[in-house]
Parts: C-alpha cells; structure tokens; sequence
C-alpha cells in the first residue's frame, strides 16, 4: 500500500515554487464562504468554456454520440451546465483535501448508509463504484466521513509536491491508498473485508478491455477490471453518488444498493451488466459527469475513431 509520501527539502527547489504558490491560492480560496465558492466556481468554469474548445468538443461528441436523440440546443445547455461544474470541481478538490470534519458535515449529507454497514456485518469486502463525476474528490471525502474509511485507487502524480498534497488530502478520509496499476492488493485488501474505491466507467485503452454497451454506443471499450475482481475477491459491489445540490446548497452522497452475487459468467458479461450500473449513476447527476474524457476513444481494429 501507499502511504503518505514524506516532505523533504527537495520539495522546495525554486521549479516547485509555482506549484507550492497554486495549492496554497487554492487554500485561501475554500476559505470563503460556501455560496460565494459556489458562484465562483460556476463562473470560472463558464469562462473556462470558452479557452477550452478541445475539451467542448470531446464534450458535446460524447453527448451526441450517448444520446443521439437530444437537441442542439439541449446539448449545448449540458455542455454549458457540465463546464459549470468543471469550474465547481476545482474548488471542492480545495473542500476536500482542506475542510474540516465539521465544515464537510454541514454542507453534505447521505443516503444508503445501511447498504455499507449490511455487507461489513457479512465481513465481505466491498468494490466501491464511484465513477468519474466533477465531484470525485468531495465525494470520496463525504463517504469516508459519512459511511466509512476505505482504500483509495489512484495514480501517482508525477509532480512530487501535488503528489504529496493530493495524497495527504486523501487519507483525511482513506485508510490507505493504492497504485490502480495494484491488482494484486486490492484483491488481497478486499478479501480482508476492506472497503476499495474503483472506477469502472473510463476508456482504459485496449489492453484488459471488452467492446460492450454504453449508452447509444454498441462497441465501448470497457475494463474487465470488475469481472477479475469480483470473482477474485468475492465482494460485494456498491455504486455511490456524489451530487452537488442546486443553487449551491451543498452535497448528498446517495449510495445505492448492493449486489453481491453480480453477473460473473465472463468478462463481457460483467463489463455490460457494469455499464448499466454506470448509466444509472450518471443519469442521477448527468451535468456533473466528466463527459470531457474521450470515452470511446478505444475502437475494435480497423474501425475508424469516433472522434
């Protein structure tokens, strides 16, 4: 497991300088009170709309591709909802790595926390599905402050001082975090009964992938991650939802049902089940969905790109 990385003096080289100067903007920031944070946010992200043209497109491709029957018009108000919440996730990455317990508690509440406590009384360990809404950081703080401390999956950063910042905001609300590359300890940590974070719903790349489903979309490159481990592990899976409430009243964690006896005949089979589980988690806060991924960026061979 990966624990917290440890401060040393090379953190403070001049070429880290900017980066020290970002985390702590971003502190004074999440100072403020909530319903300005929340006006600035979706200002900064309305703004961002208009420098991040790329990222719009991948955007409103990703919608038309989901949902071929939506308007123009309706796709262009996800999108400009969507780039609000881009803005939004900047600042409650801050509430999440620098709130306290208390500032969280006021501001969040939760749902399904039953589903955590039934499966932990059976001893099973649980693969906790967060897909990648805007809230990801705030909403992994919410469930370790309202439901339970689990085990996050993550990536290293490769700049040494977010990496330690972002891992240090983590573990306020994580027992421990792993390398995603760790297949091996997440099966060992969920067969201890522990609770591990697991995002399914990203293109991965082709390599431990399976064409099934995804909305409009026959042929999406799936991880067939899930089907390893569960059958692995034998755990119980658990999807969350972080939503940000409208009109900047704040957060609810929904956590849905678990089912411990999921589709596991194959990896196919598994990856479809898995993607009806995502779409209706993203259907529950759409606008709040990272659709500015390239999520059918991976096609079968000889298929021309989608993008």
């Amino acid at each position: 497991m990966t624990h917290l990385p440890k401060f040393t003096s090379a953190l403070l080289h001049p070429r880290y300088w900017l980066t020290w100067l970002g985390v702590g903007v971003l502190w004074l920031v999440v100072q403020l009170p909530y319903p300005l944070l929340y006006r600035l946010g979706t200002s900064v992200g309305r703004l961002s709309l208009r420098f991040m043209k790329r990222r719009a497109s991948i955007a409103y491709r990703n919608l038309e591709l989901c949902f071929p029957e939506m308007s123009a018009d309706e796709r262009h108000q996800w999108v400009v909802k969507n780039f609000e919440s881009v803005g939004m996730g900047l600042m409650e990455t801050g509430m999440a790595w620098f709130w306290s317990d208390k500032r969280m508690a006021k501001w969040s509440d939760a749902s399904g926390v039953d589903q955590i406590r039934l499966v932990q009384e059976q001893q099973r360990g649980i693969l906790l599905i967060g897909i990648h809404f805007l809230t990801l950081e705030i909403g992994a703080r919410m469930f370790g402050l309202h439901a339970s401390p689990g085990i996050g999956v993550y990536r290293p950063n490769d700049n040494p001082v977010i990496d330690l910042v972002q891992t240090w905001g983590r573990m306020r609300s994580n027992k421990d975090m792993l390398d995603r590359k760790d297949l091996k300890g997440m099966i060992r940590a969920l067969k201890n009964g522990e609770v591990i974070w697991y995002a399914p719903d990203h293109d991965y790349g082709p390599q431990g992938s399976v064409f099934v489903p995804l909305f409009a979309v026959n042929q999406a490159a799936t991880t067939s991650g899930t089907y390893t481990l569960a059958r692995m592990s034998k755990a119980c899976i658990v999807p969350f939802v972080p939503r940000r409430k409208p009109d900047g009243k704040g957060y609810e964690l929904v956590i849905l049902d678990a089912e411990c006896s999921p589709p596991l005949e194959d990896a196919e089979s598994t990856a479809a089940w898995m993607n009806k589980v995502v779409e209706k988690c993203i259907l529950m806060a759409p606008e709040q969905y990272m659709w500015l991924h390239r999520r059918f960026k991976t096609r079968p061979e000889g298929v021309p790109s989608r993008y």
